[in-house]
């Protein structure tokens, strides 16, 4: 089987492998029920490792596009027929129970549209750059912790705030930037997303009021609305959250919690300033208002000075502190972690347990081996020489491609770089022109309370691409704009 594979491509060779027999597949090219060739002699007719093929074969399995038969190897499957449901009537009427759920649901985030195909798109969207994660290192550890745990890593494990070890760990490492902490007040989540919806599930309910920089983390948006949230906006500017604009939303809307990212905040990549760290919590002590700090990339810090973390200038516990090791890992590792003290601790806890039950006792022993022996310290290292490169590669890119008129705020740190455009454009009206040009982003309005807040604004991830990919998308997109500048919309 002849599959044009590109290796200078940033796509790896699985899922180049798997590209190919999809669009062969769903096109009907490949009939159902073809036999596909063997792993081990497509490998070899590649010049790829049979992994190569094995991951791409289990991930049209996945989708249901093809299946293995014992003993004989992987067909395609003929396409599902779907009977049409009940549900595709006009006439039909949901369950009363149904019907109150929908009377009452929170306002969600219009779908993405769907975007025009390119044969070769530049992605600026993501977090960080998986590919660049040392494999060998981690499945070093993972083979450490089976040889030592056996099978018992693979039951449940011991319910409670998480694998013991790695809460040290943690503690150890905030210690290091600053945060005094103990294991005991360390909780492991599933990722970060999960610290934050049980940190809101605790201490909120429907209709209550939570603060917000404006703008700020999309899918922490989407999980606010979907509690039923009502959120206040704050803006910010490039000290971070302006905090003197505070204080009158505080006594207009009692809010019950304030959600802040001040360290290079998604989507802007500003920084909260050190006074303004200092005057927030002096509001939230005047105020009694609970403060759910997000240090989601607080390592990556290419230059300027560190501040301190609000945690760390908390004395009688009103910040809740909340960190991952996914986004600069790997974000499919789904590991994150909640520093808090007093009964909300243990509030926090008895939900998690009841939520889940605990996070994979694999993975949390694996990553607690991985960072123990340093090796996660060289990886930082590593990536943040990487993504200072990357960084530097794209605002070089923005300002030989784009307009001057182009505000672009340039980061200390992180992963993202927030851009205005100058009126009338609009990063959602331009998005589809982008992709048909071979670029995506993610739009401003993502990150707004209100979408129409954030027309003009948009945010390139710099880390996920190579710098001549990031020259080339950073090109095509400046082609976009000039274009639409030149047609006058």
């Amino acid at each position: 089987m002849r599959i044009p594979l590109d290796r200078q491509d940033s796509v790896p060779l699985y899922e180049q492998v798997q590209d190919y027999l999809r669009r062969h597949i769903v096109s009907g090219q490949l009939a159902p029920n073809t036999r596909l060739p063997a792993t081990r002699k497509l490998a070899k007719e590649l010049g790829v490792s049979r992994i190569t093929i094995q991951n791409a074969y289990a991930n049209l399995e996945s989708e249901g596009l093809i299946a293995n038969r014992e003993g004989s190897g992987a067909y395609v499957l003929p396409p599902v027929q779907m009977a049409t449901a009940v549900t595709d009537s006009p006439s039909h009427q949901w369950p009363l129970w149904q019907q109150a759920l929908a009377a009452t649901g929170s306002e969600q985030p219009a779908s993405s549209p769907t975007l025009p195909p390119h044969p070769d798109i530049i992605s600026f969207t993501g977090v960080g750059d998986p590919r660049h994660f040392p494999v060998k290192d981690f499945q070093k550890s993972l083979q450490a912790v089976l040889r030592q745990e056996g099978s018992a890593v693979l039951e449940y494990g011991k319910l409670g705030a998480g694998y013991l070890p790695l809460r040290e760990t943690v503690a150890h490492i905030l210690a290091s930037q600053g945060i005094q902490t103990y294991p005991p007040n360390v909780l492991i989540t599933t990722g970060s997303q999960q610290a934050l919806a049980l940190i809101c599930q605790v201490l909120l309910k429907p209709g209550d009021v939570i603060l917000v920089e404006k703008p700020t983390y999309n899918l922490a948006l989407n999980l606010f609305r979907v509690l039923g949230l009502e959120i206040v906006g704050v803006p910010v500017n490039e000290d971070g959250l302006i905090v003197e604009q505070l204080e009158p939303l505080l006594q207009r809307h009692h809010p019950r919690l304030l959600y802040t990212i001040p360290n290079f905040q998604n989507p802007s990549g500003v920084c909260l300033s050190g006074t303004r760290r200092r005057q927030l919590i002096a509001l939230a002590e005047r105020y009694n208002l609970p403060i759910l700090e997000d240090d989601f990339v607080g390592d990556l810090r290419y230059n300027g000075r560190s501040q301190p973390a609000i945690k760390a200038l908390d004395p009688r516990g009103h910040v809740v502190y909340v960190g991952t090791f996914s986004k600069i890992l790997m974000p499919g590792l789904r590991l994150g972690y909640v520093v808090a003290e007093g009964p909300l601790f243990d509030r926090l806890v008895q939900l998690k347990q009841v939520t889940d039950l605990n996070t994979s006792p694999l993975i949390q022993q694996a990553v607690n081996d991985y960072v123990s022996v340093g090796r996660y310290q060289a990886h930082l290292r590593r990536s943040i020489r990487r993504y200072r490169q990357r960084r530097d590669a794209m605002l070089a890119a923005l300002k030989q491609y784009l307009p001057p008129e182009v505000a672009v705020v340039a980061p200390q740190g992180g992963l993202f770089i927030w851009l205005r455009l100058p009126a009338p454009l609009s990063a959602v009206a331009l998005r589809p022109l982008a992709a048909a040009a071979g670029v995506v982003y993610a739009p401003g309005s993502w990150f707004f309370p209100q979408a129409d807040e954030g027309e003009a604004y948009l945010r390139l991830n710099f880390a996920v691409q190579t710098p001549d990919r990031i020259a080339e998308g950073v090109r095509r997109l400046g082609g976009v704009v000039w274009n639409e500048i030149a047609s006058g919309k």
